[in-house]
């Protein structure tokens, strides 16, 4: 029997979580577990995050990294040595800045699927969507 892919969702917070998206973490957990079993899920966030949703993201199951720099950076930097550590089978980036397509290009030249959620259609990125195998937007119904 088949192992399920081992997937890693990273999540660009001050990205995504904004007033005018309605994203929910579990949506977010739901959609990417989709794609496999979930090994890592990733929170980034700067250090204006509000607690709660530090405490809601942790009750969900998710590693929250708080980072006083540059959360793209973080992001990019850890998902990058994650697909370098062959630990995973599919990343799922959480966001909707372009700035995610050289990571996303690196796990595609490494051999793993790709996967670029987007909170919205009007908050998506059609480079990172076009980079990565497949794009989901949060909220749409098939």
């Amino acid at each position: 029997m088949d192992e399920p892919a081992r997937v890693g969702v990273f999540v660009d917070g001050p990205n995504v979580f904004r007033e005018e998206f309605d994203v929910d973490l579990d949506e977010i957990r739901d959609t990417a577990g989709e794609e496999g079993r979930l090994a890592v899920k990733r929170l980034y966030l700067d250090e204006g995050a509000p607690p709660e949703l530090i405490r809601a993201a942790e009750a969900r199951g998710f590693e929250v990294t708080v980072t006083s720099g540059d959360v793209d950076v973080k992001l990019a930097v850890d998902m990058t040595e994650f697909v370098a550590s062959g630990e995973l089978d599919t990343v799922v980036v959480v966001s909707r800045d372009t700035d995610f397509k050289p990571a996303v290009e690196v796990a595609n030249r490494h051999g793993l699927r790709t996967v670029a959620l987007a909170p919205g259609e009007h908050g998506r990125s059609d480079a990172l969507a076009n980079a990565a195998h497949a794009h989901v937007t949060l909220g749409e119904t098939e």
